[in-house]
Order: C-alpha cells, then structure tokens, then sequence
C-alpha cells in the first residue's frame, strides 16, 4: 500500500491535484485501494486539455456566418410530404431514440427524470410512459413495431430500468425496448482540480447529448438497425414533440437530406441565450447570436423572413448510415460552468449555490457540421415545444398537450 501510495502522491504533485488525498486516512482499507485505482485510471493530460479550453475564449467572425435555409412545415403542401413519411412508417423503417441521461432534481425527483409524472386529462402518466402511448398510436395506426432506444446514463440507468420493469414496459414489447448507457467525464473545478462526490470517490458526470452517437455503437445496438432507414433522435422532457412526424419524415426522404432538424422561430431575436441555427464557414451548426451583428440578427431573407431566428428544440432526424458515420466522429468537449456539490475541509458534503465547476460536454449538433446535405423544418412552438425543466413548466406543458390530444381527434 505505502509503494502505491508513494508512486501516486508523485503524479498528483506533479498535475497539482494532491487534494485528491486530502481524505486518505479516513477511508477503509478497501476504499483506499479503490481510490488509489481511480487515481491510476485518470489521464491528467487530458484533464489540462480540458481546463485550458475552459480558458480560451472562442470567436466566430462574422464573415464566417451565413444562414440556412429552412422550410416552414405550415406552408408546405402536408399531404404530399406525410404520404411519403407514412410509407416508410408502413415498412417499419424508423428507429427511435430517447435522450433521457438526466436526474429530476429540478423537479423534485431523486430518480430518473423520464419518471416524473405529468397531469392528463385527470390521469397522471410519467414521460416515459408519455413518449412511450405515441409510439404505440404509431405502432397501431401503420402496423409496425418501432425499435425504441433510450440512453441513460450511470447515475440513472438502473432507476429507468427498474421503472420499466414496474410498469410493465407501459405495454411495449420488451424485446423493442433498448438501453444504452451514454459514458461520463471527469468533472473540473474553477482552478482545474479534480472534485471528489465522497471521500474516497472522483466525481464524474454524464458527458453530454453528443455522446449519443458513441456510447450507441460502443452498446453494439449498430446489428440491431437492420433493416431500419432513418432514426429519429429528441429529448425526454418535450412530451408536445411530434417525435414521429410524416410530414417531416416524408420531407426529409424526398428530398434526401443526410440530416435534418426541427425548430422553433425564436420570439425575441435579441436574446442571446437562445442560440440559433446558422452556416460556419458553409457547414450547419448551431452558434450564439453575440457573434451575429444587429444587422444580421433582424436580416431577412427575399420570403420576408428572418435568417437567424431558428432555435434548436433538440429534434433530429438522420439517415441510418449518417447516423452511424457520426459514430465515428470526433466531437470537441464544451465546458459548461455549472453549480456542483463539493466537500468542505470537514469532507461534509456542500450544496453549491452559484456555479463552481466545469462539465465537459459534448453535444449532439456538431456532428452536423461534417455533413453539408442538412435540412431545417420549422414548426410551431405551441404544438411541438414545452419542455419540462423546472416546476413551473409544468402546468403550460399539460395544458398545451391536452389542447393537442383536442385538435387531433
């Protein structure tokens, strides 16, 4: 134990993360150990990498911004494009994933977010359960049997499952029904240390929707799209999304994009933390509007409409194999500055009240950049967006989804 000890206290003297021992002597034999293997574990280069990005500030010319092309889905001639889409619905050529890594705690939940219950119609059904009654509507309606993938990540995993399982997978057909959990970086505080989540324990946190493409593969679900065509990738808290859309399906398949994506028209074009869609250096992505001048922020295009009012409602739509050439691709980190616990000199455990660390973060639409073939549909907000990301999104998102279960009978 003292030659391991010894052999670790001089790599973390040497990346300045000595901290990490801080707590050595009040672990258990077996803890020691297992923090002494995390430590192994643990590329501090990699760490310094991800701490000097957090030090750089990025900058986007704006010579380099040009806008993308979006169709309005309220304009377009539905009946055509949905006919398209129902076909390929009819043949069972369409794959769902959920991204649903995320913890409730913003909504009181101490389980997996995909648990929390909404209110409709005077029944109370989970976002689970949610997403799960519009794939079986689909299921029924085109006679086919949707293949559905849900990313969790180590922190819920067994949650979402164990749930599933209590509810009976919600009448699915187990055998349709596939978790993959997404991977986990480290997590860096304001001065680039390593935090610990307990004594004896390096905290870690999920890495980001962009793992999606990775972690898929890495679960070996790649043999299970046989026969599949497009996959359909959006969030869990949007329960208003239209995540299996003919009209969108049959738009992008006619007109064969690689890629496509579904947004909003953002109501305040001044409001910088809305990010929009644009072109950099002619390839798609999304990008912060303090890099668009005032004049480009209100330019619009010879329709009359605004080029740079589309924000991203985290819905996807790939073909199978662009899906899984972005499995292959190597996506950047983002720091996200976030609130995380931390222990005092004491090692109690302390809530953070104001942002104290970064989160490595990769994130799903830089893939788009690396395929020019993208297109952009932009729907309306009061029928495919509310999210549920604190309490008080709640009551707007059960009544607008009580409006639409309404307007579509």
């Amino acid at each position: 134990m003292n030659n391991k000890l010894s052999e670790i206290s001089k790599i973390l003297e040497k990346y300045n993360q000595t901290h990490l021992l801080k707590f050595f002597d009040d672990l258990s034999i077996n803890e020691k150990e297992e923090l002494i293997n995390q430590i192994k574990e643990v590329d501090f280069e990699h760490i310094n990498e991800l701490y000097n990005e957090t030090l750089i500030k990025k900058e986007i010319k704006t010579s380099q911004i040009s806008p993308i092309k979006y169709y309005v889905k309220k304009e377009l001639d539905q009946d055509y494009y949905k006919s398209i889409g129902e076909k390929i619905l009819k043949e069972n050529k369409l794959a769902v994933i959920t991204l649903a890594g995320g913890m409730g705690s913003r909504l009181g939940l101490t389980s997996a977010k995909g648990t929390f219950e909404v209110n409709i119609n005077g029944k109370k059904i989970s976002l689970f359960e949610a997403i799960c009654n519009k794939l079986k509507e689909v299921n029924k309606k085109y006679n086919s049997i949707i293949n559905w993938y849900i990313m969790t990540s180590p922190a819920n995993s067994e949650l979402a499952k164990d749930f599933f399982k209590e509810k009976n997978y919600f009448g699915y057909p187990q055998e349709k029904i596939f978790f993959f959990t997404q991977n986990t970086e480290y997590i860096i505080d304001k001065n680039g240390k390593l935090m610990l989540e307990d004594k004896g324990i390096i905290k870690k946190g999920s890495n980001g929707n962009g793992d999606v493409y990775k972690s898929f593969k890495e679960n070996n679900l790649n043999e299970s799209l046989k026969g599949i065509d497009w996959i359909s990738i959006s969030g869990i808290d949007n329960i208003l999304l239209d995540i299996i859309d003919p009209v969108f399906i049959g738009l992008a398949s006619e007109k064969d994009y690689d890629i496509s994506a579904k947004s909003i028209a953002k109501e305040d074009l001044d409001n910088d933390k809305e990010w929009v869609y644009a072109k950099v250096d002619d390839l798609p992505t999304i990008i912060n509007p303090i890099y668009l001048t005032k004049e480009m922020k209100y330019s619009k295009n010879e329709n009359g409409k605004y080029e740079y009012n589309q924000f991203n409602i985290l819905s996807h739509l790939y073909k199978k194999e662009i899906f899984i050439k972005c499995e292959d691709v190597s996506l950047p980190y983002h720091m996200a500055y976030r609130k995380t616990s931390y222990l005092d000199e004491n090692g109690k455990k302390i809530e953070a009240t104001e942002p104290n660390s970064f989160k490595p973060e990769k994130f799903i639409y830089d893939a788009f950049s690396y395929f020019k073939n993208f297109m952009l549909l932009e729907v309306e907000r009061d029928k495919e967006f509310s999210p549920i990301k604190e309490k008080e999104d709640v009551k707007q998102a059960e009544e607008l989804y009580e409006k639409k279960l309404v307007d579509n009978d």
